[in-house]
């Protein structure tokens, strides 16, 4: 399976997934700000894209995505299952940091949204400390109201980012980017969960050998309990790869 760029997809229960290094991604991504026409990056795991077996919008949106890259080694584990084997996991944090290097080596404006106020203030400032010269060039918390949510995309348009990092939560993220973001304009649309939370150092990120190892999910758990209803997706996406759920839907599309 490839894309319409002429990329290697791999379907994971249905939902292709590009077949990309982290480097490959972010040469992708250099190459949409390049043409300059709207685009829409979507970072699933295991937890999406068995949820996106029970949401059909949120399916929709993963399917219709310019890239789809690996966030998780549940989908590398899958794919090595099938015996098309995703070159390596593509961690979302990972690729907003080498996303935000980007934009400072080449003058690439960006806006931030989502967070709570203080910690997206937190981030921005850690932000433009990390990556010298860099023009973030707006941001905006997460807890916005339907009601104020065409002034912020007035903000957000009137700016004019190359890059949109969404950090509103999954699938709320995805969903609210694929609904505006060619209203928007912006070339490079990408949810990024809870990154900024990170980047303010709210949250801490596993330890580099656990995240080597397939583990983050692992100490996630272990500091915010409260994870553990969304962590009971990670048996039933590895049962329902296991059973070959979604072939008949690649079939179909073959």
């Amino acid at each position: 399976m490839t894309n319409e760029a002429g990329r290697k997809r791999i379907s994971i229960l249905g939902v292709p997934v590009d077949a990309v290094t982290m480097t490959a991604a972010v040469q992708t991504i250099d190459a949409y700000i390049a043409g300059g026409s709207p685009h829409l990056i979507v970072t699933p795991n295991a937890e999406i894209i068995y949820r996106a077996q029970r949401d059909k919008e949120l399916a929709a949106v993963l399917r219709q995505a310019d890239l789809v890259v690996p966030d998780g080694y549940g989908l590398v584990w899958a794919s090595r299952h099938r015996r098309q084997p995703l070159p390596e996991r593509v961690a979302g944090i990972d690729l907003m940091h080498n996303l935000l290097q980007l934009a400072a080596a080449k003058h690439y404006r960006v806006f931030l949204l989502g967070a709570e106020p203080e910690v997206i203030t937190a981030a921005v400032e850690k932000i433009r400390s990390d990556y010298r010269g860099i023009d973030l060039t707006g941001y905006q918390h997460g807890y916005f109201t339907p009601a104020e949510e065409p002034a912020v995309l007035t903000r957000i348009a009137a700016v004019r980012p190359h890059i949109l990092l969404a950090g509103l939560g999954a699938p709320r993220q995805e969903k609210w980017l694929h609904r505006y973001y060619r209203k928007l304009g912006v070339p490079v649309n990408i949810g990024v969960g809870g990154s900024f939370d990170v980047v303010a150092g709210k949250l801490d990120r596993a330890p580099h050998w656990m995240r080597q190892a397939g583990l983050e999910w692992l100490y996630r758990l272990g500091r915010e309990p409260k994870r553990l209803r969304r962590m009971l997706a990670l048996p039933l996406f590895a049962a329902a790869v296991l059973a070959g759920a979604g072939d008949k839907e690649e079939k179909a599309n073959e």
